[in-house]
């Protein structure tokens, strides 16, 4: 593209977006006061007198004047002072499913006059909280408390506060938003696990990992020296005793990484019912890993982060959402992000394929552990050992922790 064709392009894309603008600010006038219902009974007066003038019906006539005198009586109904000041404030930003938040809406007049009433629209989700705002003097205030109960795990956006003043008839509206919008994230359900030392030697955490090196930090042995072998590894004591050169063997230590990874398709699961089965048993997983201050890597979806601490990582756990284009090869996407994690957890639904589970386990490192938790909504528990990978049915969530406590 030439120099030329460049620069009208631009000239072209920058009256695009004036047009834009210039129709946003339009529709915006057009309809920020009177609403479509108004713009409609106005044409419809407008048309009817029109129509009146060479057809002489005085039925037409009629509906113009009572059109005409309804939207002057919207007109003197919407006028008011609406010069609130609004502020929202939550209980708790972070709940559990099941658990009940409480919104207080703070609505006061800092001005000199009175304000007229009004109603105060407070969304929650795709819910709408409606209430009556009272007539405030000089100084006032009003508190209004709205409760609910959070229903399911999600992050729920809340506000923000928007305050109307129009007529009965809904002709004439006068809108505009206070305060800000909150966000409440509504943790999906989680059992504490004792311990999440299934099938680890010993790492910094405290497990053995069998393997002896010549420098680290548990002491393990002695043995003789060797050609190229470090001086400073020699002990001197026991060299004199022996009367051969003794070198310090080593317990090599290492941290435990944790990759854990949930299968968001839906495909994988029977039911919704089972799905959030599986989120609560993810969730349950990474929040022992962080309280044990295990490194965690965590995957869901197109989602990949290595969560601070276990409140991050709920935050995180409530907008997991099902996803038809999660990659069904759940360690490729896994192994992309977390290629050296010395356990990995996977956690699928009852809808996974055994011989998909074992063709998905056989790219990890042979050095790690894995572990797949299938969530089978009222199956008996149970734990099924293979060559590379560990096999347990989670039937509800209460079946996690002796799960664990076995395979530890």
């Amino acid at each position: 593209m030439d120099t030329a064709s460049a620069t009208a392009l631009r000239r072209h894309r920058r009256r695009e977006r004036r047009l834009k603008r210039a129709a946003k600010a339009v529709r915006h006038a057009v309809t920020s006061y009177v609403s479509p219902l108004g713009w409609m009974t106005l044409g419809a007066a407008a048309a009817c007198l029109l129509a009146f003038l060479p057809l002489g019906w005085t039925e037409l006539l009629a509906f113009a004047i009572v059109a005409g005198t309804m939207m002057l009586a919207a007109v003197v109904l919407s006028l008011g002072n609406t010069r609130f000041n609004a502020a929202i404030s939550l209980s708790n930003r972070r709940v559990t499913a099941g658990d009940t938040v409480t919104v207080l809406v703070d609505i006061d007049n800092r001005g000199r006059t009175p304000t007229a009433t009004a109603r105060g629209d407070l969304p929650i989700g795709d819910a709408h909280e409606r209430f009556t705002i009272p007539m405030l003097g000089p100084g006032q205030a009003k508190q209004t408390e709205v409760t609910f109960r959070a229903v399911s795990r999600a992050v729920l956006p809340i506000g923000p506060l928007r305050i109307r003043k129009g007529d009965p008839f809904g002709l004439i509206r006068h809108e505009k938003e206070l305060a800000e919008r909150l966000t409440v994230f509504i943790h999906p359900a989680t059992v504490r696990l004792n311990t999440l030392n299934a099938g680890v030697p010993r790492d910094l955490e405290g497990q053995p990992s069998g393997q002896i090196v010549d420098d680290d930090l548990g002491f393990y042995g002695l043995r003789e020296y060797e050609p190229g072998d470090d001086v400073r590894n020699v002990h001197w004591l026991s060299s004199a005793k022996t009367g051969t050169l003794m070198i310090r063997q080593y317990e090599a230590t290492r941290r435990t990484d944790t990759s854990a990874t949930i299968s968001v398709n839906p495909d994988d699961y029977a039911s919704s019912e089972e799905f959030e089965l599986a989120v609560s048993i993810h969730a349950s997983i990474g929040v022992q890993c962080l309280l044990q201050d295990r490194p965690l890597y965590c995957h869901a979806g197109a989602s990949h982060a290595r969560p601070r601490n276990a409140m991050a990582f709920l935050d995180a756990a409530s907008g997991i959402g099902p996803d038809r284009d999660d990659n069904p090869n759940l360690a490729q996407e896994t192994l992309s992000h977390a290629p050296d994690a010395s356990f990995y957890y996977f956690t699928v639904g009852s809808m996974k394929d055994l011989d998909q589970i074992k063709r998905m386990t056989l790219a990890l490192p042979r050095s790690a552990n894995c572990v797949v938790l299938q969530a089978d909504s009222g199956a008996n528990r149970g734990i099924r050992r293979f060559a590379n990978f560990t096999l347990a049915t989670v039937g509800e969530l209460d079946d996690l922790p002796p799960i664990m406590g076995v395979l530890a």
